[in-house]
């Protein structure tokens, strides 16, 4: 399996900074293999959205409300994928959470929760003017 485990998640002003990480382990969780790790977020409420996403060659994608704003890296080992959060704004408060699709294979064409089948328990930004 995989394990995904999000932090840096916390409490700050509207312009304000934040970098979340995700640590990812597991028996099926093979650096040297393919993989695409993604961040999404959920506001109260609301569906889950995909917000940005990584492969292990260090492609990357983003939608187009964090461009600019937002930037996906990763580690050498490749256990940890971080999400690099600026220019914060109040519509950025959610519940923000790491998933990987399955072990082997690269991102799909498409960018959606539902090709990602293993989360992370999320963590709480929120963002106040």
């Amino acid at each position: 399996q995989v394990q995904l485990a999000e932090s840096g998640g916390g409490s700050v002003q509207s312009g304000g900074s934040l970098r979340l990480s995700c640590a990812v382990s597991g028996s099926r969780w093979k650096a040297y293999e393919p993989y695409c790790v993604g961040w999404f977020r959920q506001r109260a409420g609301e569906e889950r959205v995909a917000l940005a996403r990584i492969d292990r060659n260090g492609y990357t994608d983003y939608i187009d409300s964090v461009k600019g704003r937002f930037t996906i890296s990763q580690d050498a080992a490749k256990t940890s994928i971080y999400l690099q959060m600026n220019d914060l704004k109040d519509d950025d408060t959610a519940m923000y959470f790491c998933a990987s699709g399955q072990p082997g294979l690269w991102c799909h064409d498409r960018f959606s929760p539902r090709d990602f089948g293993y989360w992370g328990q999320g963590t709480q930004v929120t963002v106040s003017s």
